[in-house]
């Protein structure tokens, strides 16, 4: 199969999560700075959210790059990340509006390490169809940031119930590890 419609519906899929993400800012209801600052939260849960969509699409284009075809596993493994991705719009417009309760917290970063457990899964069903010694392979390396990712959401989910704050800090903490890509992935995809 041709990589081509997969990057172009995937691009597509991330292009509509973030304007779904934009058209849930609300506006001020006043024309005065202390009604803009009441929006803070819910600018700074679209800013991260819109982060972490980035990350994604970024990482996932410099996975792309090193693949030559794809297949129905590869497919599917991608349909489970844009499932994952698309419903960072909702979590973001229920965590901005309750960023100091537990469950919406929570529930943000269930989302999120289920788009890190599904883009692993991407990434390893990828490597196993372009074959161990491939450039992929080569430049994907262990997974360890990866790794690292899912194990920090899943220490951030169980502390949200106990102190939103605190998840929330993980949440940023990692897209601030994810925000520049791979070097290992980005320079194999310019050596083709």
């Amino acid at each position: 199969m041709n990589k081509a419609r997969l990057e172009a519906f995937s691009d597509g899929v991330i292009a509509i999560a973030i304007t779904i993400m934009v058209l849930g800012l609300q506006m001020p209801h006043g024309a005065g700075l202390g009604e803009l600052l009441k929006l803070a939260p819910q600018f700074l849960s679209y800013a991260l959210s819109f982060t972490y969509v980035g990350i994604y699409w970024v990482n996932h284009h410099h996975l792309l790059q090193l693949v030559s075809h794809v297949n129905s596993r590869i497919l599917w493994a991608n349909l489970h990340l844009l499932f994952w991705l698309s419903l960072i719009p909702f979590v973001t417009n229920w965590v901005a509006e309750h960023h100091r309760d537990p469950v919406p917290v929570a529930s943000y970063g269930a989302v999120l390490l289920m788009c890190s457990i599904a883009f692993l899964v991407l990434r390893r069903t990828l490597i196993a169809g372009e074959g161990g010694d491939s450039r992929l392979a080569k430049a994907s390396g262990k997974g360890i940031k990866n790794s690292a990712s899912i194990l920090l959401y899943a220490l951030a989910i169980p502390l949200s119930v106990w102190n939103p704050l605190a998840g929330n800090v993980i949440y940023v903490v990692l897209a601030v590890l994810w925000f520049v890509p791979d070097h290992r992935l980005e320079s194999s995809g310019t050596r083709s």
